[in-house]
């Protein structure tokens, strides 16, 4: 994360987007299709402790190196990545977004950023085809040019390990559901709440090289959202681009540390927020998250509109898609943790319980949104056994 403020400095609106940014991020209001999950599969979301681990995790561990854009750190955090969805998921396609661009710090040399972008649509969907409304759950890979060695452990290595494990959590329950789906006879009858997916976006040169600007910073952001804003669907699909396609962008940031605050940001979306602040309440009362935070992370169901309007944003890989109309939840703390752009931002000062948790919950968002409550779970699992247990934990 790489904006112009300090960690305790107050929110701001930033000036570049004026008026019409604030006229989106209050009016644009998305779809709300969303059921709740049980106690049972709230139950069933894997633990990820093992593979979240910061210094031995399979997930985590590989991306905690400097990632400066086209540097062979960077590389190597895209075959990562890459390698782990072609392994383990292969029913995610992976789309590649290329673009250069000049730097402050580089002069006359084009830098290559790469977004990758990972898409798991209902198979009943046409390739390329514009009916598939989708849940957009997004990170930064990359980190700073300066200091030259920066890690960038919450900034942002954890957000990406998590998302690779929320889609490794929902993957077998999406599969289970459409199959069903196809063998009912339910498939592919053009209803909206049916045709949902979900995308899952690495974005690249988030960071600024040498001082935050319109220009120098979210180079991979800008450059997405204005070719899918250019990109039509064919004719007479329900959504006419790849943009409009988007009912919500979910961007993690500066997550992995120690009792974060994470504010609800915006009106549009604060039906979300809920919807997430209820898993994460829900989650503790079952005994299901291994933090024991002084304030829950997300504190601010009960914002009222008064105080929408007296607060602001942080300006972050959402702000392109955004001021094209895109609903966006951030998830970004703040105050900012204290190792924020400094060397300490490094495996040795995350929190595992924290990271664990962010990636359960957010697991549980996505699979609320997807509505997987009957697929979620572990099928060598006796049902009446994990209720028992879920029971036995929310009376202690």
């Amino acid at each position: 994360m790489g904006h112009p403020r300090t960690p305790l400095a107050p929110l701001r609106w930033q000036g570049f987007l004026g008026l019409q940014l604030l006229v989106h991020a209050l009016l644009v209001v998305p779809g709300r299709a969303y059921s709740e999950l049980s106690d049972i599969a709230l139950g069933g979301i894997p633990s990820s402790a093992d593979a979240l681990h910061p210094h031995t995790g399979s997930l985590l561990s590989p991306i905690l190196v400097p990632r400066v854009p086209g540097t062979a750190g960077s590389a190597a955090v895209q075959r990562h990545i890459a390698g782990f969805f072609a392994r383990e998921l292969p029913g995610w396609h992976l789309g590649w977004h290329n673009s250069t661009s000049r730097t402050p710090a580089t002069g006359a040399a084009d830098v290559p950023f790469s977004n990758l972008v990972l898409t798991r649509d209902p198979p009943w969907a046409a390739a390329g085809g514009g009916d598939v409304g989708r849940l957009a759950l997004v990170a930064h890979y990359d980190s700073l040019y300066r200091p030259e060695g920066f890690v960038g452990a919450t900034d942002s290595a954890a957000s990406c390990a998590m998302l690779m494990q929320v889609a490794r959590g929902i993957d077998a329950a999406l599969t289970k559901k459409w199959d069903a789906m196809v063998e009912s006879g339910d498939a592919g009858l053009g209803l909206e709440d049916d045709d949902k997916g979900v995308q899952i976006m690495f974005l690249d040169g988030e960071e600024a090289w040498v001082t935050w600007s319109d220009t120098d910073s979210l180079y991979g952001a800008r450059s997405l959202a204005e070719k899918w804003e250019a990109e039509a669907y064919p004719a007479q699909s329900a959504y006419q681009t790849p943009l409009e396609a988007i009912n919500l962008f979910v961007l993690l940031d500066l997550l992995g540390a120690v009792d974060p605050h994470i504010p609800s940001y915006f009106t549009a979306t604060h039906w979300a927020y809920q919807g997430l602040a209820k898993i994460e309440t829900r989650m503790r009362e079952l005994g299901l998250l291994a933090t024991r935070p002084k304030n829950p992370f997300l504190p601010e169901s009960g914002k009222t509109t008064e105080q929408f309007r007296s607060g602001g944003f942080i300006a972050d890989d959402h702000v392109p898609f955004m001021v094209r109309g895109v609903p966006i939840l951030h998830l970004i703390p703040t105050p900012f943790p204290p190792t924020w752009h400094t060397m300490d931002d490094d495996a040795d000062h995350l929190d595992p319980d924290s990271v664990t948790d962010w990636a359960k919950i957010i697991t549980a968002f996505a699979a609320e949104w997807l509505e997987l409550d009957e697929y979620m779970g572990d099928p060598t699992h006796d049902n009446e056994k994990k209720a028992q247990e879920i029971r036995s934990r929310s009376e202690l």
